[in-house]
């Protein structure tokens, strides 16, 4: 799960990279039909999880909703088909 983790992370900066050139670019009004917010709470997502002890009980729920969320970067070369979610 840690490299699920820090991949969902790595995703997060490069985003956050990109907008940063759209910004730049655009304006920083281009950045208010954004994703970011999203991506900041994906990212908390991430931290959550592994700020959490191994017993809690929503552990698992979270851990699925990211590897669902990390589906969206499944076209990156670096994602493993081992974090699709399963039921």
């Amino acid at each position: 799960m840690d490299e699920l983790l820090a991949f969902i992370h790595d995703r997060y900066a490069d985003d956050n990279h990109a907008y940063v050139d759209v910004a730049e670019l655009f304006g920083g009004r281009a950045l208010l039909d954004s994703h970011l917010p999203m991506l900041d709470l994906i990212d908390m997502l991430a931290a959550d999880y592994a700020a959490m002890p191994p017993a809690d009980p929503r552990r698992p729920g979270l851990a699925y909703a990211l590897r669902s969320l990390a589906q969206s970067h499944s076209h990156h070369p670096e994602y493993q088909e081992a974090w699709r979610p399963h039921p």
